[in-house]
């Protein structure tokens, strides 16, 4: 990028960060381009901590899933104890990419290359005809030297998430001011009750749009009555409340919600939750690709796999209190929750889709903000504009 163009761009972004009555949003080729996809992974995904995939689906110990992630070929893999840990899904001799599809490993993992073969925390085991034919060990060559490559990864709400640069602030540390928050609902130890069935009560969508737009759209509720008519019925957009918190945080909260009663539900609530708040609802962005939701009798997260600059894949899964919520007895409630999101995300596809084809238009430069309605997603966008801006060595 010459000087010229990076000056453009930069001022560009300092028009992110004005006063939301005069903010501009981030411009077009940060929506379209394939070298801004690359640089949101690098920037905005790799130097925090991304969402990569769900714990719960590797069921057994033993299990592996490969994901490509922006372009990585990453592994995610639970050893014979039940860790889970990510690596790099490459082998250490060629780069040959090891594992294709998910399922359970009996042995261990082989290169169908060379045949190297890696136990499931990393170690390299095998190397036959290293030192020629029939000699399996060389002593210029050390196994230990050259395992699997990991990842910095840790674990919440059974979310597997990734820290590529490897230098973040401890998970637990960003999502502090989360929990902080949401004790007001779920008591001090709320989210250890939350339960879900592996490959149930889950469903992803394949949207034709940047994994931006999915968190903008997501982060207001300015759209509710055009885009969402059933939810507004009863949680109409006079209901609702504008959230933004810490550094990472942004979203919406509604005081009626009712799916309950709409949906005709009955499920387990969560033991402190406020009598006197039963309808209050929140539904929070965590920055950059986790979208979160929280009612009295249960929770959702979705994690957003940004597939190409112009498609993303929404990979929503529920939770609910307590064992006994996975009974039969509540298989029905179970199965008009699920239908019920996935026909709100649903009514959502077209918005973020014509968003993403009016990033190619000229006449577009960003947009404006309503200074009332569009603070949550402002929030977002100076997110983004601050970590960009500090890459093209701002001040």
């Amino acid at each position: 990028m010459n000087s010229i163009s990076q000056n453009i761009r930069v001022q560009q972004l300092e028009t992110v960060l004005g006063p939301i009555h005069q903010a501009t949003g981030l411009s077009n080729e940060f929506y379209t381009q394939q070298s801004h996809f690359e640089f949101d992974r690098d920037q905005l995904m790799g130097k925090t901590w991304a969402c990569v995939g769900f714990a719960s689906d590797l069921a057994k110990n033993g299990s592996v899933k490969p994901v490509d992630f922006m372009g990585l070929p990453l592994l995610l893999m639970r050893n014979r104890e039940g860790l889970v840990q990510v690596f790099h899904n490459v082998c250490s001799h060629r780069g040959m990419k090891l594992v294709e599809e998910a399922g359970e490993v009996q042995g261990v993992i082989r290169c169908p290359y060379h045949s190297w073969t890696y136990d499931l925390n990393g170690g390299l085991k095998g190397t036959p005809h290293i030192g020629g034919i029939n000699q399996h060990k060389d002593q210029r060559f050390a196994c230990e030297k050259h395992g699997l490559k990991p990842l910095r990864s840790a674990i919440w709400m059974d979310m597997v998430f990734v820290n590529l640069s490897g230098d973040a602030q401890p998970l637990e540390e960003l999502l502090a001011p989360l929990a902080e928050r949401w004790t007001q609902f779920l008591g001090e130890d709320g989210m250890s009750l939350l339960r879900r069935r592996p490959q149930h009560d889950m469903t992803s969508i394949e949207v034709n749009c940047n994994w931006k737009l999915a968190v903008e759209n997501y982060c207001e509720a300015y759209h509710l009555p055009w885009v969402h008519p059933s939810l507004n019925s009863y949680s109409r957009l006079e209901d609702h409340y504008n959230i933004q918190f810490g550094e990472h945080f942004s979203g919406q909260g509604s005081y009626a919600y009712n799916l309950s009663d709409v949906a005709g539900t009955h499920l387990p609530k969560f033991p402190s939750w406020p009598q006197d708040r039963l309808r209050n609802a929140e539904y929070v962005a965590f920055f950059p690709n986790v979208l979160l939701g929280i009612q009295a009798d249960h929770a959702f997260a979705m994690q957003l796999d940004p597939i190409s600059p112009s498609k993303t894949i929404e990979n929503l899964r529920l939770f609910y209190v307590g064992d006994e919520a996975l009974g039969d007895e509540y298989a029905a409630c179970r199965n008009a929750i699920l239908e019920s999101w996935k026909v709100v995300f649903a009514e959502d596809v077209a918005s973020v889709e014509g968003m993403q084809k009016g990033r190619s238009s000229p006449g577009f430069a960003g947009g404006a903000f309503s200074p009332e309605m569009d603070v949550p997603t402002h929030f977002f966008h100076q997110w983004a504009a601050r970590r960009l801006l500090d890459v093209n060595g701002r001040g």
